[in-house]
């Protein structure tokens, strides 16, 4: 699974350039849910995931997510995560755009 993710989904979106803020939005959103439905490691998916979302910001010229909204209302946060299954990434970029530019 990882193998598949590294292929599909890092090799699609990174490294991250400086670009449109809404094609950085896309990418990490769909990076972020993408990862953490990949089985659990020992340290959590939902780190990781942040800490990649991190470098990819960081990578287009940002700094590191605040996540602070999505600690905030973790109901919603995970049903965005929950939509990503069925590939509608669109609830999670809402909370990319918040965390991205807090």
């Amino acid at each position: 699974m990882l193998e598949g993710f590294e292929k599909e989904r890092l090799a699609e979106f990174t490294p991250c350039k400086p670009d449109l803020d809404e094609n950085l939005i896309h990418a990490i959103a769909v990076t972020h849910v993408e990862f953490i439905l990949i089985p659990p490691f020992r340290e959590g998916n939902g780190r990781l995931s942040r800490l990649l979302a991190d470098v990819m910001a960081v990578q287009a010229g940002y700094v590191p997510l605040d996540y602070s909204s999505w600690e905030r209302n973790k109901e919603a946060y995970f049903a965005a995560i929950n939509q990503g299954l069925n590939c509608n990434y669109q609830p999670m970029e809402y909370w990319v755009r918040r965390a991205l530019w807090a």
